[in-house]
């Protein structure tokens, strides 16, 4: 597999589980994954987790990476919407052909940049009201170009082997799902 860069951002608040299974699923496929915090030092999750993080997102050169995921989480997806370091990243991975994803309450993140208003999405009920978006889905993961959207913490199993399926082949995905023993419940939504 190659070694495409994703990077992670990590706000205090993220949610835990879907920080850790985005970094898991994509290490475990061979990918690059930089978990990179917005202050230096461990970052506290919703619910108590501490992660330390391998960088911090201004020390980032916001060039070279294949995609941005941004978990989700209160307040850390609020943070995330409010960080203009974050939103720099998000805005030239996309310019630069690089994708980029969001789960949960973190879509919102897409907002200031609008990101997502010419994309179908979904995300954590009740937030869809909180940024522009061509169209809201209850689908647990769409994929619509290079915009990914999961729905919460249940689907991030999901969403992180169609993270996969975007950077490495349906092969790869599929390797890995079946190494893990995970049944998925629903095929991602594609919508181009």
């Amino acid at each position: 597999m190659s070694k495409k860069r994703i990077i992670v951002p990590l706000a205090p608040g993220f949610e835990e589980i879907e920080a850790v299974t985005i970094v898991d699923v994509l290490r475990r496929a061979g990918l690059e994954v930089v978990l990179a915090a917005l202050d230096p030092g461990p970052v506290r999750g919703a619910h108590g987790l501490t992660m330390l993080p391998d960088a911090v997102i201004d020390d980032l050169d916001p060039e070279g990476w294949a995609m941005v995921v941004l978990p989700g989480g209160l307040p850390g997806a609020e943070h995330l919407t409010n960080d203009q370091h974050v939103q720099t990243m998000l805005r030239r991975v996309l310019d630069g052909g690089g994708k980029v994803a969001a789960i949960c309450a973190a879509p919102m993140a897409f907002g200031p940049s609008g990101l997502a208003a010419d994309r179908a999405t979904t995300c954590y009920p009740g937030f869809e009201k909180r940024f522009v978006q061509k169209e809201h889905l209850d689908c647990r993961v769409v994929v619509d170009g290079p915009v990914i959207t999961s729905r919460g913490p249940g689907t991030a199993l999901e969403f992180a082997l169609t993270l996969v399926e975007e950077l490495e082949g349906a092969e790869a995905a599929a390797k890995l799902q079946t190494g893990m023993l995970v049944a998925r419940a629903e095929e991602a939504r594609r919508i181009s």
